[in-house]
């Protein structure tokens, strides 16, 4: 399928991909796509920003009989942020349409949702957690829909919702079509893919590169400077459209957004303990281009989708090296570029090699006056560092300690030393 038109989608869909500015499938949707269209369960394992939320969007809407007012498909995401933007693609696709659609998420009022399910939706999107509580009162009736859909499924083992999934997939139809969408697939994982998923099709991406195209990727060490101070010279290096400074803990978000707002940047935060008002107050401020810089945990590498985010900075590396990619992979989407800056002291030299070996290619950078400066790569000087500790080994070898010993001995043996080196040094340059 080199094109969205050899689908044959209502033409309601058509116009709707139309208007989104679609023309070539994504890898990910022209495999997902006929298997949804035929019901045939799958698992799309692919990285952020490969186009899997309409990978399902568009297939789902195609396959909705608006004759039965009945749930036919139920799609859970793990973050009410992620819910809520697969509810409003979902809306692009089927506005002006008798398909009826509704979102159930946790922060809400649970007696609200309740009472919007007297007429049953065609399809329902929501937070596992509140989709569960909504079956489990018999309000939100799935005994008759066959589709559900798991986005961001090794998150939502992570964040613990599997339990609440399994919940209310054991009151789906026993041919139960069951489509998982994940990064990756952790093994605990798959019991829960066994139970319900009948040799489904595993569809991987096996990108070469993990990461997207268009990604300029800087390492800056952080030297003698605090890190705090390191950040700020690095911000005022830059100009970014829409910057995330990625913390790994909701505590060094705070502390760094804190310092950011003394020197007079102001910044928005994201961490798991924000409200679900706070985080819906902060999201809108985001949208709305009030804020050039964010300081945020990993809930945004994975959980939040912020769209024209120009730079992206490691102020610290993750210690789940694939959250490395997740965060790196919120920049360059969709055809533009990128920048993905990491601060670094020499404590972080194994998991620096461990991301390089994940592909990588870092640049080794400085910056001065407010002026990126090349610097050399960071491998040289600790290939230098152990030449230096082999001829140390070798000269301490060849000059012994005299068995009689006269005052400035010492001086006299470090001389002989040092012309060793020399004369080495002078051997492997040649």
């Amino acid at each position: 399928m080199s094109n969205f038109k050899d689908f044959e989608f209502k033409p309601f869909i058509q116009d709707a991909i139309q208007k989104l500015g679609f023309t070539e499938p994504t890898p990910i949707q022209k495999e997902m796509i006929p298997l949804i269209l035929k019901g045939k369960s799958a698992i799309g394992q692919a990285h952020t920003g490969t186009g899997k939320t309409h990978a399902f969007l568009l297939p789902i809407v195609e396959r909705i009989d608006v004759e039965k007012q009945e749930v036919q498909a139920v799609i859970t995401s793990p973050t009410r942020e992620l819910a809520d933007q697969i509810f409003q693609y979902l809306n692009q696709i089927i506005e002006g349409t008798e398909i009826k659609a509704r979102l159930f998420i946790g922060g809400t009022d649970k007696q609200r949702d309740i009472e919007k399910l007297k007429t049953q939706p065609h399809i329902v999107v929501g937070t596992p957690g509140r989709i569960h509580d909504l079956v489990k009162e018999n309000a939100l009736l799935v005994h008759k829909a066959p589709i559900l859909v798991v986005d961001e499924a090794d998150l939502a083992f992570y964040m613990g919702f599997i339990e609440e999934i399994d919940g209310f997939a054991a009151r789906m139809p026993e041919m139960l079509e069951m489509y998982v969408f994940s990064a990756t697939i952790p093994v605990k994982l798959q019991p829960f893919l066994k139970k319900y998923m009948e040799s489904p099709v595993h569809i991987q991406m096996n990108d070469k590169r993990p990461v997207a195209e268009g990604i300029e990727f800087l390492l800056v060490p952080i030297r003698s400077k605090s890190r705090k101070a390191r950040l700020l010279e690095v911000l005022e290096a830059i100009n970014p459209y829409l910057c995330v400074v990625f913390c790994n803990t909701r505590k060094t978000v705070e502390e760094v957004a804190s310092f950011l707002a003394e020197k007079g940047i102001r910044t928005g935060q994201i961490h798991g303990d924000l409200t679900p008002r706070d985080r819906k107050k902060m999201m809108k401020q985001i949208r709305d281009l009030e804020y050039q810089y964010i300081v945020a945990t990993d809930l945004a590498a994975r959980g939040i989708d912020i769209q024209g985010i120009s730079h992206v900075i490691n102020f610290e590396i993750p210690e789940d090296l694939e959250f490395f990619i997740h965060r790196v992979g919120r920049t360059a989407r969709a055809g533009s570029k990128g920048t993905a800056i990491t601060l670094y002291s020499p404590d972080d030299e194994e998991a620096l090699a461990r991301v390089e070996k994940m592909g990588i290619p870092f640049q080794q950078k400085d910056v001065k006056n407010g002026e990126w400066i090349e610097l050399k790569e960071r491998h040289a000087r600790k290939n230098r560092t152990k030449h230096e500790n082999e001829l140390d080994k070798l000269a301490k070898a060849k000059v012994r300690k005299p068995k009689k010993v006269k005052p400035g001995y010492k001086k006299q043996m470090k001389m002989k030393m040092e012309k060793i080196k020399r004369i080495e040094r002078k051997k492997r340059n040649r």
